[in-house]
């Protein structure tokens, strides 16, 4: 077998050719655009070679066959901030042979730890964790946009290499006909309308002014994570770039205390549903195509992408609240049937609750990955991010027994 460094068309066709073949017979795979994986190793492309580095590389059976592939890459701003400094792997897809696999991950840990990593995550994306991140181990059905989907065997290969589950990932849907709990727009409605809190959604002609309305939530919101990276404003104005272009700005919500932002809300179209008839190509016929399905309102789901409080405002509500400014638009555009709320963290009991109140069903489970470069090193799980959650969680049950 041999691996290649993909430098050249002919090793980049190869690196996407080789996911067709894998998945020739399996219905339930949807092939991602071609354009956004080659992005994402495209410096020109992507705000996070900025403070970092990436790479990709096929491998070739020894008739030269392209078997498998992966990609390594480094997030300089948020490496350093784990115990060990950690890297990242992505884009792996192999044909069910461990050989195979393992030469793909030496790979990988090769060129990570010849630039100072002692760890990697994976599968995982070079950008932010909203996208292509995780493991698939239960549900495998078509997956939503930016939802990463692989052969069930492909966690065997994982595991035997050495890979532990760093944190779990859970993805829950809701469907619009099953009406939400009473009791919860009750609370919804009340939060809603509170003297000093405010809601909108995004205007794109306001980008400027919301990169730094996210920016403020961000960093007060995340702040007291455990692995936190200072907000880079050049990533979050790629973030933004990249919103205008596959989100509608009415599923876009800030809340504001008086003038102060404090809660974000992102939900986008499941385009998937349409990129599952483009064939992940970008060109004359396949936009005809997307557009022509756009019109007839092929798009029947949407994604939660991301939501976040700042911690003085956690527990109030602010988030039933936004479901309930939410509705509203929802029933201007009926033929939205579904809400995918994906994805929330083991990690974070306060959300996951959340996503339980509201109707979720728990339909899909992702794992993120670790492996530990040095095996005499003790494993640990990602830890919790609302260490207070029972205290939260207290307040907010007083609150609506106040109101109740």
């Amino acid at each position: 077998m041999h691996i290649i460094e993909v430098k050249d068309k002919s090793a980049v066709a190869a690196f996407h050719r080789v996911a067709h073949k894998i998945y020739m017979d399996d219905p339930n795979w949807i092939p991602p655009l071609e354009v956004m994986a080659d992005s994402a190793f495209d410096p020109a492309k992507n705000a996070f070679f900025k403070n970092g580095d990436g790479t990709r590389w096929i491998l070739n059976d020894d008739s030269g066959q392209t078997i498998g592939r992966i990609g390594a890459f480094i997030n300089g701003s948020k490496c350093n901030t784990f115990k060990q400094p950690t890297g990242g792997v992505g884009f792996f897809e192999c044909i069910e042979d461990p050989d195979a696999a393992f030469i793909l991950f030496d790979t990988a840990k090769a060129w990570l730890s010849a630039r100072g990593m002692e760890a990697m995550d994976g599968p995982v994306n070079f950008g932010e964790n909203m996208i292509n991140w995780g493991l698939l181990v239960k549900g495998f059905m078509p997956q939503g946009f930016g939802m990463p989907y692989n052969k069930p065997y492909y966690l065997d290969l994982f595991e035997s290499y050495g890979f532990k589950v760093y944190f779990e990932q859970y993805t829950y849907h809701i469907q619009r006909k099953n009406p939400f709990p009473e009791r919860f727009w009750k609370i919804a409605e009340w939060v809603a309308n509170k003297p000093h809190f405010r809601f909108g959604h995004v205007r794109f002609k306001n980008m400027e002014q919301h990169l730094k309305e996210f920016t403020h939530i961000y960093e007060e919101a995340w702040a007291g994570h455990d692995n936190h990276q200072e907000v880079d404003l050049d990533d979050v104005r790629g973030m933004m770039k990249v919103a205008k272009l596959i989100a509608d700005e009415e599923f876009i919500w800030f809340a504001y205390h008086d003038d102060e932002p404090v809660l974000f809300f992102g939900m986008i179209p499941d385009w998937n549903q349409l990129l599952a008839k483009m064939n992940g190509k970008l060109n004359a016929w396949s936009l005809l195509k997307f557009f022509w399905y756009k019109k007839l309102k092929t798009i029947t789901r949407t994604r939660i992408l991301i939501m976040g409080v700042v911690p003085r405002f956690q527990g109030s509500g602010l988030e039933s609240a936004v479901f309930w400014h939410l509705d509203k638009i929802m029933k201007r555009k009926p033929w939205y049937k579904e809400v995918e709320l994906s994805w929330v963290g083991d990690f974070n009991p306060k959300m996951v609750a959340m996503y339980r109140s509201v109707g979720g069903v728990h339909t899909k489970t992702h794992y993120t990955m670790r492996y530990l470069f040095d095996r005499n090193v003790p494993f640990e799980r990602a830890p919790m991010l609302m260490k207070d959650v029972r205290l939260l969680r207290e307040e907010r049950n007083n609150k609506e027994k106040n109101f109740l």
